[in-house]
């Protein structure tokens, strides 16, 4: 079937914890639509279980959070964890929020392979998620 490797990028974004403030991410949510991708959005005030059962029930191929709690160091291993253990080890991670850059090193140890910060291009932002993703129906 040549439609299983065209298919389109299913990315969902969430915002986890406390944070009252989603503009950003709808923004986020708004421009990888535009390019193309399929984008489910949860909305604010979710915990990890919520994320990673959404995540899984929607069949994504990334998930993105975005953070501007400072909780993230918090939040991350758990998503992380959780994602293990339903064997989501196919799912990109991406973050995006106010990260120091202190804490990158262990996010990225945690399984993040990419974080925007404030000012990131959509382009950018469009563009890692089209490398890194890996094409449905390719063997690990």
């Amino acid at each position: 079937m040549p439609s299983e490797t065209s298919k389109k990028i299913r990315v969902l974004v969430a915002k986890p914890g406390l944070d009252g403030h989603d503009r950003g991410a709808k923004v986020i949510a708004r421009a990888l639509r535009d390019a193309g991708m399929e984008v489910i959005y949860t909305g604010l005030r979710q915990t990890p279980e919520m994320i990673v059962t959404a995540a899984l029930q929607e069949d994504v191929d990334v998930i993105g959070l975005s953070i501007l709690s400072g909780a993230h160091n918090a939040i991350v291993p758990r998503v992380v964890s959780l994602m293990k253990e339903k064997q989501m080890d196919d799912v990109l991670i991406v973050l995006g929020g106010t990260i120091p850059e202190q804490d990158v090193p262990f996010l990225n140890q945690h399984g993040v392979t990419g974080i925007f910060g404030p000012g990131t291009s959509m382009d950018q932002i469009v563009t890692f998620i089209r490398a890194n993703v890996k094409p449905r129906g390719i063997p690990a």
